[in-house]
């Protein structure tokens, strides 16, 4: 199901090899992750936090895809 849509600032997600943060223009990128907080910070500055159980990140043209095992 989905659990998000809408414009954010940036995303920090737990990858394979250790955090890392997601901003406007950032180079095309798919990962792998694993189980950890995914922060996302909202146009007003307001931080959204979910704990994911691993999963895949898609990063392409401004736009992000994250699908995750389970999302508490």
């Amino acid at each position: 199901r989905k659990i998000f849509e809408g414009d954010i600032k940036s995303v920090r997600v737990p990858g394979k090899k250790g955090s890392f943060q997601v901003l406007k223009d950032h180079a095309p990128i798919i990962s792998t992750l694993e189980n950890g907080m995914v922060i996302m910070v909202d146009q007003a500055d307001k931080e959204i936090i979910y704990e994911i159980d691993g999963g895949v990140i898609e990063v392409k043209m401004n736009k992000i895809i994250l699908l995750a095992e389970s999302v508490r």
